[in-house]
C-alpha cells in the first residue's frame, strides 16, 4: 500500500510539472523542470525496489527535494513577494510555507473525515508511524493528494492574484502567518475549486474534485476487505 501511495505521490509531482513544461514553455525557462521530470521518472523505477518503510521514506524524500526545487520556477507572477526557496514548518518563514501548511492541514482533515466515513480508523497508518492525535493513515493518503489538489491550488491563487502579500502577517520571530480575513476568502476559493470535475483515473467516471478523498478512502476499505486486488492509488493526469 505505502509503494502505491509514494508511487502515485511521484507521479502526480512529475505531471504537475509536466503540466508546467507543455502550458508555459515560452514563459518559463524549462531545462531545469525538464531534469526534473527526468529524475523523478527515475525514482519511480526504483520504488519496487525498496526492500523496507525506511528505503520507501528515503525514495519519497528525494522526490519531494526534487519536485519543490521546481516549486519557485511554477510561479508565474508576484515573484518578489512570492519567491520560494525551501521548505520551511513550525512555523513558516514565508508567504509560500504558510500556504503550503495551511491547505496541507486543511486537506489532511479532509481525507481523516473520508476515511472515517468509510469505517477506517484514520489513526491507524501504513507509512506514517502511529502516534497519539497523529492522523497518520490521512497523512498517507494525502501523500499522493499533495501535488494535483493543494500544490495546485496554491500556485493558481498565487498566478491568478487571487492572494497578495498584503494577506499575510510577518511576525518579529520571522514567522509568516495567514490573516484570518484571507483564511476565509482562501476557504471560500477552495469550495468552488472543490466542485470542478474531473475523469477519476482508476473509475473512469466524472467526479469533483472535492470527491476525491472520498473516492480513494472508498478504495482503500474496498481492498482491505478483499473487494479488490489492489489499492488503485490517485494518479492524476
Amino acid at each position: 500500500i505505502s509503494k502505491n501511495m509514494i508511487c502515485a505521490k511521484i507521479y502526480n509531482e512529475k505531471w504537475t510539472i509536466e503540466r508546467y513544461i507543455r502550458q508555459y514553455e515560452q514563459r518559463i525557462n524549462i531545462v531545469h523542470l525538464e531534469k526534473s521530470s527526468e529524475y523523478l521518472t527515475k525514482l519511480l523505477d526504483t520504488i519496487h525496489l525498496a526492500k523496507d518503510i525506511d528505503e520507501l521514506r528515503g525514495i519519497e524524500g528525494i522526490s519531494q527535494v526534487t519536485y519543490f526545487s521546481c516549486f519557485n520556477d511554477m510561479i508565474l507572477k508576484q515573484k518578489e513577494d512570492f519567491g520560494y526557496d525551501s521548505r520551511s514548518r513550525r512555523p513558516p518563514l514565508d508567504p509560500i510555507n504558510a500556504l503550503l501548511s495551511y491547505m496541507y492541514s486543511i486537506l489532511s482533515n479532509d481525507v481523516a473525515s473520508a476515511l472515517e466515513s468509510v469505517g477506517l480508523d484514520a489513526y491507524a497508518g501504513f507509512m506514517h508511524t502511529d502516534r497519539p492525535g497523529r492522523i497518520s493513515l490521512a497523512l498517507d493518503v494525502v501523500e499522493e493528494l499533495r501535488a494535483p489538489i493543494a500544490d495546485r491550488f496554491i500556485l493558481s491563487l498565487i498566478n491568478m492574484n487571487q492572494i497578495k502579500k498584503d494577506d499575510f502577517l510577518f511576525e518579529d520571530n520571522e514567522a509568516v502567518l495567514i490573516k484570518d480575513d484571507s483564511r476565509k476568502k482562501i476557504i471560500k476559493l477552495w469550495q468552488e475549486r472543490k466542485q470542478k470535475t474531473l475523469t477519476h483515473p482508476f473509475l473512469n467516471e466524472k467526479i469533483e474534485w472535492g470527491l476525491v478523498p472520498f473516492t480513494q478512502a472508498m478504495l482503500l476499505a474496498r481492498y482491505l476487505r478483499d473487494d479488490l486486488d489492489g489499492y488503485p492509488a490517485f494518479m492524476w493526469k
